[in-house]
This record gives structure tokens, sequence and C-alpha cells, in this order.
């Protein structure tokens, strides 16, 4: 029964449509232009963990009309060089997205330095994503400088009345009813990076579901009890 009642509860992909903008309203207006048939220059993204850069790639990939390749740090650390400039060379897709390159393990580095050089020379559109601003990130310099000649956005923090935003929107998604209240008090008692909010609430989702209790705020101090947030 529990298996049957979590799979009724489909979770929006992500998508730009359903990233909460907040202060980012220029970079989302940039890349939904992005999507379109010529992306343009290339770009790098940065921002703290649980910002959207997952989010940001991952939508502009799935609705980019020059067809994008999105690929995760682990598929580039453990890709041979040789192995993932081939597949780059063969494919059609006019926009590369390369997430977490703050983790690009030394290998890695160099692959990453060699795809953007490709890139380059095929007339390909590179969107790539760390943790901070090129300057401090942890990689070779040749790799720094080349992400350094990207167009660069700094992914905003979300206020509080947008974190509320963004947990109404998550929790429609999971088809979940949740009172003001639940919200309030998950903000002022949680911890307030956008990831363990949305983990706690989907933590929330799952007890209600396995127990068949309403999603209340008695709920969510069991919730939070029991995961020491």
């Amino acid at each position: 029964m529990r298996q049957l009642l979590l799979d009724i509860r489909p979770i929006a992909a992500p998508s730009l449509n359903n990233f909460v903008a907040g202060g980012n309203r220029d970079l989302l207006a940039h890349l939904r232009a992005m999507a379109g048939d010529e992306p343009g220059s290339s770009v790098y993204l940065w921002g703290d963990s649980g910002s959207g850069r997952t989010h940001l790639l991952r939508a502009l990939a799935a609705e980019s009309k020059a067809r994008g390749l999105y690929l995760e740090v682990d598929q580039i650390n453990f890709t041979a060089a040789d192995t993932l400039i081939g597949a780059l060379e063969a494919t059609h897709a006019k926009l590369w997205l390369f997430d977490d390159i703050h983790l690009l393990e030394p290998d890695a580095q160099i692959a990453l330095f060699r795809a953007v050089n490709l890139a380059h020379a095929r007339g390909v559109t590179v969107v790539a994503a760390g943790n901070s601003a090129p300057r401090d990130l942890p990689l070779r310099e040749d790799l720094r400088t080349r992400i350094g000649q990207m167009l660069p956005f700094c992914i905003q923090p979300l206020h509080d009345e947008e974190r509320i935003e963004l947990l109404h929107a998550h929790a429609a998604a999971r088809g979940m009813k949740v009172d003001q209240e639940v919200f309030d008090y998950l903000l002022r008692h949680g911890r307030r990076d956008i990831r363990s909010l949305l983990g706690i609430l989907d933590l929330l989702d799952e007890h209600s579901l396995t127990r068949q209790r309403p999603v209340t705020l008695p709920l969510l101090r069991e919730v939070m009890q029991t995961r020491l947030i």
C-alpha cells in the first residue's frame, strides 16, 4: 500500500516556469531566450547548494529547441576524456550543460577544458554551473580562465516571502494540501537552505501518505523531531 500511495503523486519535472525567480528574473529571462533556436553566448551560473543550479540546467536542457545535452559531474568524472570528447563530437546538440564543475577531479578538468574548446570550435553554446565565482573555483588555471570568459550569473538567494512561494509551489506539485501555518513554522524552525526545506516537505508528504494522516502542524513537529531539524 505504501508504494502504491507514493506512486500516485508524480513530481513535476524541473522547468523554467516552475522555478521561483525571486531576484533572478534577469537570469530567468536570459535562459528563456537561450532555449530558442540560437542559444547565443556561453553562460556560467553559480550559487549556494540548493540555490537551483541543477533545476535550471535540467530545465534548459529539456526545453531547448537547439537540443540540450546535460551532463552531471559524475558523468564527467567517471568517463575517460577521449570517450567524453568522442561522444560530444558525435552529438547534434547545440547546447552543452555541465553541472557542479567545482567537484571535477583533475583528469575530468582536462576533459572539460577540451570540451569547452571543442564547443567553441563547433559553435556550440556551453552552460556550466558551480558553487562559486569563476576566480574562486578549485580548478586548473586554464579551465578557470575559460569559465571566466563566459557570461556570469550569480543565483541570488530567495527572501522569506519567496521561500514561502517556493514551498507552496512544491507542495502543489506533489498534490499536498498544506495550511499556511505549516509553512510558517517550517521556515521559522527548520534549516533555511532550499534543499533542506524541500527535503522536509517531501518527508512530511511521505509520512502523511504512509500514516494516512493530513498534513498538519503536529505531524510536521513529529517529522522535524525525528530528523533533528
